[in-house]
């Protein structure tokens, strides 16, 4: 008898309790299975998952079950999805950063200064400094702190299309719509020599060699309607490859952490090229029309490199490269470096181009062309920009559609993600921005202000 009664208290607990299975984004186990009581929620988890990992600090961490977000309890969870736990429960655990970005709610500055549209933003690596590309012809420098320009730069023929900080932050490097580029450095405002001349048309997109395969930062590849890619070094001042391939014109263009470079075109390709010879190694097929936008999910850690939110400044190249090739490793874990196009087909592809020459998988959902796709600064998210006015949020991981955001009234153009991948911004020919709470899946916050489509050309957060 009393043998039964210990077995009925047993059974009695082991209903009470559910089996779970904790993984990373990945889905590599953090354990065994584990039975955990039904009443336990998010912050229980993140006592567990710290203790499992021996993290000396504790660490904040969100958790997903089949993509949504975990905010109750299990029991809660349980009820409402009528779950079945016959078999263990797979929790993901995606950790989280440890700072938060405080949301915009206001404009707190208007900069003045250029005579004609801006066209293009970038913000330093360190967060520091401001550079802008305008229809003036000028680019400009701004200091963030005290929110006044530093330097106009002049030397440009046409409009300044594209502007990309090397991840060092030693130098910009701007492109214009007759196809010359110009290296400033940031700190005294003067070009680094004679433009550098070579593309035929103007320049769509430019992206710096990883700062974590090479330190200090030399090469940098740029894009054109030409159909061209160049790699070029600015200690030389000249163009060391031409990547010759595309048919129509490069639309957009990224430089990856493992060091080769991808470019989307109007001819629907993607083309992967190493950067040792610039030999074409892989062709992306699969798009019905052109591709226009191109996004890694190790971005922000390559376009930052060693800089953090703690603001540390380095004394040598050598530690900013061991610094930055730390970050980059943390970012990707064990998986590979994704890659996601978006296209004027209303589709986007997930790649993993390392792996598999075909894509990862299909993501459809907009009614317009895609203009703009962006991976979130952890890699767990993508958010895509479309003419059909609508921002949709896909994980970053398996491509599966997560929900869509409504509310602009003309097409969304361009996207921006907060450094702690918890809020995200938009803008729109509708010439307001928005910022979305990935948590709540809502709007925070809508930013009118603009008296026009600034929002067309650009939009960027730190």
């Amino acid at each position: 008898m009393e043998d039964e009664t210990e077995t009925m208290v047993e059974k009695r607990e082991i209903i009470n309790n559910v089996m779970c299975l904790l993984t990373d984004p990945d889905g590599t186990p953090l354990g065994a299975p584990m039975y955990l009581p039904q009443n336990a929620g998010p912050q229980h988890l993140i006592q567990i998952v710290n203790k499992l990992l021996n993290n000396e600090e504790k660490l904040p961490y969100s958790f997903y079950i089949s993509d949504e977000e975990l905010l109750v309890p299990l029991e809660t969870y349980l009820l409402k999805n009528k779950a079945s736990v016959e078999k263990a429960l797979p929790i993901v655990c995606q950790p989280q950063a440890i700072f938060r970005i405080r949301p915009v709610n206001r404009c707190t500055a208007t900069i003045s200064g250029h005579a004609e549209a801006v066209l293009s933003v970038a913000f330093s690596p360190d967060g520091r400094q401001l550079a802008s590309g305008s229809g003036d012809t000028a680019v400009r420098f701004w200091d963030l702190t005290t929110q006044t320009p530093l330097y106009t730069c002049t030397g440009h023929k046409n409009w300044v299309l594209s502007i990309a900080w090397s991840p060092d932050g030693k130098y910009l490097v701007s492109g214009s719509k007759t196809g010359e580029l110009i290296c400033w450095d940031p700190q005294t405002g003067k070009s680094l020599g004679n433009p550098l001349i070579g593309h035929k048309k103007w320049i769509t997109g430019i992206s710096w060699e990883p700062v974590h395969l090479n330190a200090p930062c030399r090469r940098f590849v740029s894009a054109s309607k030409d159909g061209d890619a160049r790699i070029w070094d600015v200690s030389l001042k000249k163009c060391v490859m031409c990547l010759s391939g595309h048919t129509l014109a490069i639309t957009c263009v990224k430089w990856g952490g493992d060091g080769v470079i991808y470019t989307g075109s109007q001819d629907c390709t993607i083309k992967v090229w190493e950067t040792t010879q610039g030999k074409l190694i892989r062709e992306l097929r699969g798009h019905g029309h052109w591709v226009n936008s191109l996004a890694l999910s190790t971005e922000y850690v390559l376009r930052t490199g060693a800089f953090d939110h703690t603001g540390k400044q380095y004394s040598s190249p050598e530690e900013m490269k061991k610094v930055a090739l730390e970050r980059y490793q943390a970012m990707r874990g064990n998986a590979p470096e994704r890659l996601v196009s978006g296209s004027d087909d209303f589709t986007m592809f997930l790649w993993e181009p390392f792996i598999n020459k075909h894509p990862k998988t299909r993501m459809t959902g907009h009614q317009q062309l895609v203009n703009h796709v962006y991976f979130s600064p952890d890699g767990q998210w993508v958010a895509s920009a479309s003419f059909d006015k609508s921002v949709k949020l896909w994980n970053g991981t398996t491509g599966k559609f997560v929900t869509a955001f409504r509310g602009h009234v003309g097409p969304v153009y361009q996207i921006s993600w907060s450094a702690d991948s918890r809020l995200l911004l938009s803008g729109s020919k509708d010439s307001t921005l928005k910022v979305w709470d990935i948590r709540t899946r809502k709007l925070k916050q809508d930013l009118p202000g603009h008296a026009d489509e600034v929002c067309l050309f650009t939009c960027q957060m730190p």
